[in-house]
This record gives structure tokens, sequence and C-alpha cells, in this order.
């Protein structure tokens, strides 16, 4: 129907109500760099931008006598050039553990790579424009990240998650009253989310037009904005057409007729009730593993990578824009691989 409402539109202009609110508490020279970035970002990553700029004025005002007595809006860009290599430093200290509004907010090594990398892409825009002599926060280096352990569920595991969903022997009393109306859908979207790899976020923005059985694709819309289709095997397309039965006998709310996969109150369901029913059966699974939607990204991704030892397969499946990505997460496989090799080739027959 016309007026259903595009998820990914309807996100973006979400972003960018929000992304107005944000530079509505900002120095007005930031609408300047938000304008520049505009064609090679998303709404999504311009808006952590603000979010994470906004963070380091607010440091400014609280610990730069100079600026404690002005408002943040009030800001002019020549103050930029009066920070320093060693006050982006001290700011980097800072976000490991501060306080606003009486909540204590606290950034790890992901968090504080993030808001160093909003800095210098803000600094750099202002530097190439020629609208400030200096340049401090490329001088500071981009905090180590440590990389962490792929979790993912062994083969026995995913079978046993299946067949949770679809039986609900292990959920409470209060989950089991709900279970029979959600679990052909449950099924449905966990078996897409592991028979394909796609991110939750695209999952939750495919709509029934999407889904092409003739070619065992659907598609789906990538971070980044591109469209693309991905391909599934006959278990995903078996649980789609069970869904598919039960879904075109509901009735959905306005705005959301052609979402593929609906919530209780007939919505388009949300990435945040995904990652809950997620967590809800995986906990009756496996206690030692914490196991997200993004896990069963990694599962997928793994197994692909297992049953083909093609990276750049892996790496395009993935959505991955640079296949250095995909062979970080995997690098573990690859190492298998290779010790396998050693074994592969034979100098002299055995006499």
């Amino acid at each position: 129907m016309e007026n259903s409402k595009n998820y990914h539109d309807e996100q973006n202009n979400i972003n960018t109500l929000r992304m107005r609110e944000v530079l509505d508490t900002l120095p007005p020279f930031c609408k300047q760099f938000f304008r520049g970035i505009q064609e090679y970002t998303s709404s999504r990553t311009r808006l952590a931008y603000a979010y994470d700029i906004r963070v380091f004025f607010e440091y400014i005002q609280k610990n730069n006598p100079a600026c404690s007595k002005m408002e943040i809006c009030d800001f002019d860009l020549p103050i930029l050039d009066k920070v320093k290599k060693e006050d982006i430093e001290e700011y980097m200290e800072y976000i490991t553990l501060y306080e606003k509004d009486g909540k204590q907010y606290t950034n790890n090594e992901r968090g504080k790579k993030r808001k160093l990398a909003a800095l210098r892409s803000f600094y750099n825009y202002f530097f190439c424009a020629e609208k400030i002599t200096t340049n401090p926060a490329a001088l500071v280096p981009l905090p180590k990240q440590h990389e962490k352990e792929i979790i993912r569920l062994d083969i026995d595991e995913v079978a046993i998650l299946l067949d949770q969903v679809e039986d609900g022997t292990k959920l409470t009393k209060n989950q089991k009253r709900y279970h029979e109306k959600t679990k052909i859908r449950d099924v449905a979207l966990l078996t897409l989310l592991l028979g394909t790899g796609i991110r939750v976020s695209e999952c939750v923005g495919i709509d029934i037009n999407d889904v092409d059985f003739k070619n065992s694709g659907i598609k789906i819309r990538r971070k980044g904005g591109y469209e693309t289709v991905v391909y599934f095997g006959d278990e995903v397309e078996e649980a789609l057409h069970d869904y598919l039965e039960k879904r075109h006998h509901m009735i959905p709310m306005e705005g959301h007729e052609n979402a593929l996969f609906l919530s209780l109150q007939n919505r388009r369901i949300t990435v945040r009730a995904v990652e809950n029913l997620v967590k809800k059966y995986a906990s009756n699974v496996t206690s030692l593993k914490k196991i997200t939607p993004h896990k069963l990204r990694s599962t997928y991704g793994t197994t692909l990578y297992q049953e083909t030892g093609d990276i750049y397969l892996v790496a395009d499946v993935l959505g991955h824009k640079d296949v250095n990505t995909t062979r970080k997460h995997y690098a573990v496989q690859e190492e298998n691989r290779r010790r396998q090799a050693a074994k592969a080739v034979k100098l002299r027959e055995n006499l």
C-alpha cells in the first residue's frame, strides 16, 4: 500500500529530527561540518558523531576557564585552534569515566576509539578547509583495540536453539503464554538470521515484497544505504513459507502493512525486540556464551568460511566493504587452515 512506511526512510527521518535537536545544543559552525560529510556518511553515523562531539564541547566548557562562562552554542570556530594535543589526551582520559546529570558514563577501548575518530574527522574537515591552522586531534593516536574472541554457536547448539524456538519447553510460564502466538514468526526470523548472516537492522527492514521465492533471494539494505540481494537455502525457504501463511491473515497497524516481521502489536518488529527474543531463547541453550543477533551472524560467517575457504565470498555475503575486516574476524579459521596445509603436501612417499 502507498501509505506504508519504508523502514529505512523512516529511520533516516527519525535520525534527521534527532540531529536537529542535537545541533541546537552545539556551536553554529558545526552545521557546516555535518553538511560537508553528508554525501558519504549515513544519518546514523552523523548522529553518533554529533553526540560524541557534544561530549567534547561539554568537556571543554567544564575544564577550560576561558569557556566555563560561555554557553556551548556561543562558541566560535577559533576556539578549535586554542585546543592543544595535551587537551585532547586529557579528554580521552576523562571519557573513561565521567558524570553528567547525576549519571555515570564509561567508555571502553571501542568507545574511546569512536569518539576520537569523530573528533579527528571534525578537526580534519575544518583544517582541510583552511578554517583553522592546527589539527591536534590528528596528533593523538587511536587507542589500541584488543581483538575479542569470536563467540558463535556450534552446529549442535544451532539445532538446539531452533528446537527450543519450536517447542519452547524451557520457557517460563509467562513466556509460554505468548509462545504459541509468536513461535512460527520466531522460527522464521532466527532461521533467516542463521541461514543468511544478515544484520538484525537489515532483517527488521525487510518488506514482504522483498522476498523472491522464485530466485531464493531477499532484497535488503546494507549499512551505508545500498541495496543488495542475499540468497537463502531450503530451510530458510520452508520457515519463511510457514510464517507467510500466518502473516497473510494478520491485520497490520496503519503504516506497517508491508513489513515482513510484525510484533504482537502488529507493528514492524524492532531491533530491540529481536535482540530480546534471541536472548530469551539462547539463554536456555548455553549458559557459557552470551548470544546476540550479531553472534548468529558470526555463526553463519564461520560456517560459510569453514565450508568454502573463500574469505572474499564471506566478505561479500556479509556485506563487509573491506575484506580485511572479514579476515580479522576469521583469522583463527585461517590459522587452522594454514596448519592443515603443512600436512597436506608430502615430499616423499613413505617406504
